[in-house]
């Protein structure tokens, strides 16, 4: 495939991104920080379940494509770096679901993909740093709001 249709794959998953369901899903996961399967268990049961399907098929039936030669990768990763902040997210409880729901292959697409990148590991541990970073930044926000409101 060409690069002129494969930049054309990219942008038609952007436009995906941009639906508003998908964004409202992709808001709420920036805030979804799973620490063991049965949490993610857990909100699979409630009404964010689907956003949290939604979130993370997407990536995976994206890493598909690239894994089987329709989007170039280096031109994916190049215009993307959304993946690697939602597989910081679900890696450290993967093998975790993966024993759970005996599916040995889930998200396998994803994880293939993101394995590829160079330095994969300290990448997505840096971003779980950013990720703490801004967990503490959002809750110091949060209870600065609160103290203001009780003053």
């Amino acid at each position: 495939m060409g690069k002129q249709a494969d930049a054309d794959l990219i942008l038609k998953l952007y436009d995906l991104r941009r639906e508003k369901v998908m964004r409202e899903a992709r808001n709420w996961f920036f805030t979804f920080n799973p620490t063991s399967a049965a949490e993610y268990m857990e909100i699979l049961m409630s009404e964010q379940g689907a956003y949290a399907r939604m979130v993370i098929s997407y990536w995976d039936m994206a890493a598909s494509l690239v894994n089987n030669g329709a989007i170039d990768e280096q031109m994916f990763n190049d215009a993307n770096g959304e993946h690697l902040f939602v597989f910081a997210k679900i890696e450290p409880i993967l093998e975790e679901l993966r024993q759970t729901w005996n599916e040995p292959n889930m998200l396998k697409h994803f994880e293939t993909l993101v394995r590829r990148i160079p330095d994969s590991d300290k990448k997505l541990a840096d971003i779980r740093e950013r990720i703490k970073m801004i967990g503490a930044m959002i809750a110091e926000r949060q209870a600065k709001a609160q103290a203001a409101g009780q003053a």
